[in-house]
C-alpha cells in the first residue's frame, strides 16, 4: 500500500487537544529562532564600533547584550524542549491507545489472517518511529525552516549582491535536500515491514519454541531468522549508503556559500564598499544556515520514516470492521435462549462455502451437541452465534431477534464460551476466573471453580487462588486449563453456554465429575456442545450431525444409532470403546 498523501495532515489531528500546549511549545521555538537572528547584528556592531573604532564600551554592550540573548533563548529553548517531548509522547499515548482499540474491535476473521508480531512491530517500532517526529521532530524542522527564511532575509537586508552571490548554491541544496527525503521515504517503509516480518517470526518461533526443541529444529529457526535478518540489514543498508553518498554534497555546498563570500566579499570589506562587521555577519548567517540546512536533510529522513511508519499505523486504524453495528442496534437485555438458524450459510474470504443451508431450533434450556468429521463446520455454527464471524447467507436470531440488529457488546453479554483451546493470561487463577466479570466477590469465584471441579486443584497449590499461572497457563495442565476456562465461562451466568471440546484434555473420571457440575449449571440455559465424548452425546437433548457443511442428521443418541448413518459410523470408529470402557468400570464397583 501507498504512503496515504494526507498522513501528515492527520497526524497533525493528533496535536489539536493539547492546543495550549502547542502554543507555547511554538512560541517558544520561535522566540528562540528569532534571538538566533539578532546575534551576528551584534557581533557586527561589536566589530565595526568597537574594535575597528576603538571603543571599549562597545564591546562591552555587545557582550552583555549576547549575555542577555543567551539568558531569554536559554527559557525559550527550555520551553521548546519541554513541549516539544512532552507532545512526542502525549501523541505516541493517544496513536497507541487508537491503535490498541482499532484492533481489539476487529473480528476473528482479521486476526485469523494476521501476524501477532506483525501487529505488536506497528504498535512499538512504527508509532516509536511516528512520535519522535510529530513532537518534537516537527518543532525542529519548522525552527530550521524558519531560521532559513530568517537567515534569507537578513542576508538581503545587509547586502542584496553578496547574498545572491552566497545562495547561488542554496537551491542546489534544497533540490538536493527533497530529492534525498523522496528518496529514503519508500526505503524507510520497506525497513518497517521488514521489521514487521522480524517480529511474526521471532513470536512464531518463541510461542512454539516447544516443538522447535522437541523436533531439534533449534539451526532451521535460527537460519530462518538469520535470512529475514539480512534482508533487515540489507534494506538499512541502502538507506545508509543513500544517506553517505548525499551528506557530503550538503557540505560542500555549505562550504562553496562560504568561499564565494570572502572571494567576492573580501575586496570589497577592503575598499571600504561594505564594513568588516557586515562581512563577518554574513559570513556568520551563512554557518548558522549551514547546521540547520545539513539537519535539514536529517529531519526530512525523520519525516519520511515517521509518514512510512504512520501509513503502517493508519492501514490497521482504517481497517473496515467486517462485524459491523447498525446504527439503531437494539441492547439485548432479557433473553429466555432460543436460537434459532434460518438457511445459514457461511464462506471465508476466499469463496470456500463451508456452510450449507443450516437450519434448526433450539428451544429454552435445550443441550444441543454437534458432531462430525473435522472440517464439518461445528466449530464454525458456534461460531456464528456470537457474531465472530456474519453467516454470508440466512438468519440467525436470539429469541425472534436477528443477532445483527443487536449490540455486540449486549450480546456477547449473555453468551458464555469455553474455547477449544483454553487461554489463560498471566495473571492469578481468581483473576482469570473472573474475567468475564472483574467484579465478582472471591465467593462467587470458588463457587464457580467447585461446579468447574477446579477447587481442589487451585487449594492444593501453594497460594491458592492467587497463584500465578504463567504465561498462556504454562503451568498447568490441559485439564486443569480447561476447568479454570469453565469456571471462568460460568461466573458470567450466561444464558446461553457455548463448550467447543471442553473436556477433550481431560481424563474419563474429571469428565464425568465437570458432568455433573454442568448438570446442574446448564439447568435453564441453552447449550451447544462440541464434544467427542459418549457422555456428552447421550445427554444431549439432541444431536446435529455435520458432514462438509450440512446437517446430515439429527436426534436423540438412540434415534441416530438406529438410523445406522454417519451418527452410527462415528459411534463404531470412536465411541463404542468409551461405551466399553464405562461398562467395564461399572462392572468392576
Amino acid at each position: 500500500m501507498q504512503p496515504q498523501p494526507n498522513v501528515y495532515r492527520r497526524l497533525m489531528g493528533y496535536l489539536r487537544p493539547y492546543w495550549k500546549q502547542v502554543l507555547i511549545g511554538y512560541v517558544s521555538m520561535l522566540s528562540a529562532s528569532l534571538l538566533n537572528l539578532f546575534v551576528p547584528q551584534v557581533v557586527k556592531n561589536a566589530i565595526d564600533n568597537g574594535l575597528a573604532a576603538g571603543h571599549a564600551n562597545a564591546l562591552f554592550t555587545a557582550g552583555g547584550i549576547i549575555m542577555l540573548i543567551a539568558l531569554v533563548r536559554g527559557v525559550a529553548g527550555f520551553g521548546q524542549r519541554f513541549f516539544g517531548d512532552w507532545l512526542t509522547h502525549r501523541v505516541a499515548y493517544d496513536l497507541r491507545n487508537h491503535f490498541y482499540n482499532s484492533v481489539q474491535s476487529l473480528p476473528f476473521a482479521f486476526h485469523d489472517r494476521s501476524h501477532t508480531g506483525d501487529l505488536m512491530s506497528r504498535a512499538t517500532s512504527d508509532i516509536t518511529e511516528t512520535e519522535r517526529f510529530i513532537g518534537i521532530g516537527l518543532m525542529d524542522l519548522l525552527a530550521t525552516l524558519l531560521l532559513l527564511f530568517g537567515v534569507i532575509v537578513a542576508m538581503f537586508i545587509e547586502s542584496p549582491q553578496l547574498a545572491l552571490l552566497a545562495f547561488i548554491p542554496v537551491p542546489v541544496l534544497l533540490f538536493a535536500t527533497v530529492r534525498f527525503g523522496n528518496v529514503v521515504r519508500p526505503m524507510f517503509k520497506s525497513i518497517q515491514e521488514q521489521m514487521g516480518v522480524l517480529s511474526s517470526l521471532m513470536q512464531e518461533s518463541l510461542t512454539g519454541i516447544n516443538v522447535v526443541k522437541a523436533f531439534a529444529r533449534e539451526p532451521y529457526e535460527l537460519q530462518k531468522f538469520d535470512d529475514q535478518n539480512n534482508e533487515w540489514f540489507a534494506r538499512r543498508f541502502t538507506v545508509i549508503k543513500t544517506w553517505a553518498n548525499n551528506w557530503p554534497l550538503f557540505t560542500f555546498l555549505v562550504s562553496a556559500s562560504i568561499f564565494l563570500l570572502l572571494w567576492f566579499g573580501g575586496p570589497r570589506a577592503l575598499s571600504g564598499e561594505i564594513t568588516v562587521g557586515s562581512l563577518f555577519a554574513l559570513i556568520q548567517y551563512m554557518l548558522m544556515l549551514g547546521g540547520p540546512v545539513q539537519r535539514l536533510g536529517f529531519l526530512v529522513n525523520l519525516a519520511a520514516t515517521a509518514g512510512a511508519s504512520a501509513t503502517r499505523v493508519f492501514e490497521m486504524i482504517d481497517m473496515p470492521n467486517e462485524i459491523a453495528e447498525q446504527p439503531n442496534a437494539l441492547v439485548l437485555t432479557e433473553v429466555a435462549g432460543e436460537v434459532t438458524f434460518d438457511k445459514v450459510g457461511f464462506s471465508y474470504r476466499d469463496g470456500i462455502q463451508i456452510l450449507h443451508d443450516i437450519s434448526f431450533t433450539v428451544q429454552p434450556g435445550q443441550r444441543i451437541a454437534l458432531i462430525g468429521p473435522t472440517g464439518s463446520g461445528k466449530s464454525t455454527v458456534t461460531n456464528l452465534i456470537p457474531r465472530f464471524y456474519d453467516a454470508t447467507n440466512g438468519r440467525i436470531s436470539i429469541d425472534h431477534h436477528d443477532i445483527r440488529t443487536l449490540k455486540l457488546q449486549s450480546l456477547r453479554r449473555h453468551i458464555g464460551i469455553v474455547l477449544q483451546d483454553p487461554f489463560l493470561f498471566s495473571q492469578t487463577i481468581a483473576e482469570n476466573i473472573a474475567y468475564g466479570r472483574p467484579n465478582a466477590s472471591f465467593d462467587d469465584i470458588v463457587e464457580a471453580a467447585k461446579a468447574a471441579r477446579a477447587h481442589k486443584f487451585i487449594t492444593n497449590m501453594p497460594e491458592g487462588y492467587e497463584t500465578r499461572v504463567g504465561e498462556r497457563g504454562v503451568t498447568l495442565s490441559g485439564g486443569q486449563k480447561q476447568r479454570i476456562a469453565i469456571a471462568r465461562a460460568l461466573l458470567t451466568n450466561p444464558r446461553i453456554l457455548i463448550l467447543d471440546d471442553s473436556t477433550s484434555s481431560v481424563d474419563t473420571e474429571t469428565e464425568h465429575l465437570i458432568q455433573e457440575a454442568l448438570d446442574v449449571l446448564m439447568e435453564g440455559r441453552t447449550t451447544f456442545i462440541i464434544a467427542q465424548r459418549l457422555l456428552t452425546l447421550k445427554n444431549a437433548d439432541s444431536i446435529l450431525v455435520l458432514d462438509k457443511g450440512h446437517i446430515v442428521e439429527r436426534g436423540t443418541h438412540e434415534e441416530l444409532l438406529a438410523h445406522n448413518g454417519l451418527y452410527r459410523e462415528i459411534y463404531d470408529l470412536q465411541l463404542r470403546d468409551q461405551e466399553e470402557f464405562v461398562a467395564l468400570e461399572s462392572g468392576k464397583q
